[in-house]
């Protein structure tokens, strides 16, 4: 199967079942394939176009999933006058731009996280969203676990008192991926560790704590590690030599909430440490402490809960399963959207959702101008 740059034949188009969502997906890898897997699963879904750099891959991953058209250039997959939706998993840089031509071309865009790699993209995206009338979404998994939806909903029925401090992170001993790939190039990922892993914890963060805004970032970055020639995922990859490792494998933050509310964070993909694949977010409240543990994806015994009843300290271990499937999640949630705004029932405030994507990308991006300036920075 050759790349094919050809429009949809009428017949193409007298086949269409209204009701049906033609989706078209941007990118190979990991998230891509994820994108273009769960969009497959759902109902009155058909996946007709892929698109994607790597020949083989692309040809392989067409003929598994009976996908009829194929491109090496993701602009021409988006010119495609019968697509409705379009989703992109492509290097972070490539984002904006191809997000924004997609929804001024009428389509409805479902992209891969970070959002974009600097807040000026994202509200580009946000901007083509909004003129366009089209859904804009981003892939946050993370907040659908159930073990996240349990916390959030402990803190909305019981509740912890006032929140006054929070420690947030994501570390991995050996976990950069991709040494010679785009993720660890600054020109096409636009960061290392915390545009990487940061945006799933800060969006689960925020969530849990009921979407406050970040006023101020200190923040530093280290690429220590990756310079050294350590901490590589494949150890059959491992760096000989990092001279060229221009991102960071470590990045801390404090982040101090309009209500008065601080934020303790810290992102890595490797370090000399006990720490291997171990997701945290602790929440401090007067009358409460909750912990989320999630080490290595766990998927059991990961939430904690601390009280004090009549000057016992108490600790909670709720029974909580996580069962997966979180990405056709998300997915489904974005299809939901979609429908609903082409019949005119909205479901829920657009503009309070761009809020919150925007939100996140402005707070990594005010990460990384705080480490390069050295000192505190206004989001």
């Amino acid at each position: 199967m050759s790349p094919s740059t050809s429009s949809p034949t009428p017949l193409d188009g007298d086949r269409r079942d209204a009701d049906t969502l033609r989706v078209g997906v941007i990118g190979l890898g990991y998230a891509g394939t994820t994108h273009l897997e769960s969009f497959r699963s759902l109902p009155g879904i058909e996946v007709v176009a892929l698109a994607g750099k790597e020949r083989e891959r692309l040809e392989l991953l067409a003929a598994q999933h009976g996908i009829a058209h194929t491109y090496a250039d993701g602009d021409e997959l988006i010119a495609r006058d019968d697509l409705d939706i379009v989703s992109i998993a492509t290097p972070n840089v490539l984002h904006d731009r191809l997000a924004v031509t997609a929804l001024e071309g009428g389509k409805h865009v479902f992209c891969e996280k970070p959002l974009a790699v600097t807040a000026e993209g994202a509200q580009a995206m946000i901007d083509a969203a909004t003129r366009a009338g089209r859904v804009l979404d981003a892939a946050f998994n993370h907040r659908r676990r159930a073990d996240v939806q349990w916390v959030a909903d402990y803190l909305r029925t019981e509740g912890i008192g006032r929140i006054y401090h929070a420690r947030a992170s994501w570390k991995r001993r050996s976990g950069i991926p991709g040494l010679r790939s785009w993720f660890t190039s600054p020109e096409l990922a636009g960061g290392g560790a915390l545009i990487d892993l940061g945006p799933h914890v800060i969006d689960t963060l925020l969530h849990l704590l009921g979407e406050p805004r970040v006023r101020t970032v200190s923040a530093v970055t280290h690429g220590e590690l990756g310079r050294a020639g350590y901490g590589a995922m494949d150890r059959v990859d491992q760096m000989t030599s990092g001279a060229d490792f221009g991102v960071e494998d470590l990045a801390a933050a404090l982040l101090r909430l309009e209500d008065g509310a601080s934020v303790a964070l810290e992102i890595s993909w490797a370090g000399h440490t006990v720490d291997d694949e171990d997701i945290s977010i602790e929440l401090l409240g007067v009358d409460g402490g909750v912990r989320l543990f999630i080490p290595r994806y766990k998927g059991e015994d990961t939430i904690r809960v601390f009280r004090d009843r009549a000057g016992t300290a108490l600790t909670l271990a709720p029974d909580v399963r996580v069962a997966g499937g979180e990405h056709p999640l998300v997915i489904a949630e974005f299809v939901e959207t979609v429908r609903a705004q082409r019949e005119g029932r909205p479901v829920r405030d657009e503009a309070e959702h761009h809020r919150r994507l925007l939100e996140r990308v402005r707070i990594i991006d005010a990460c990384y101008r705080s480490a390069a300036q050295g000192q505190e920075v206004v989001v």
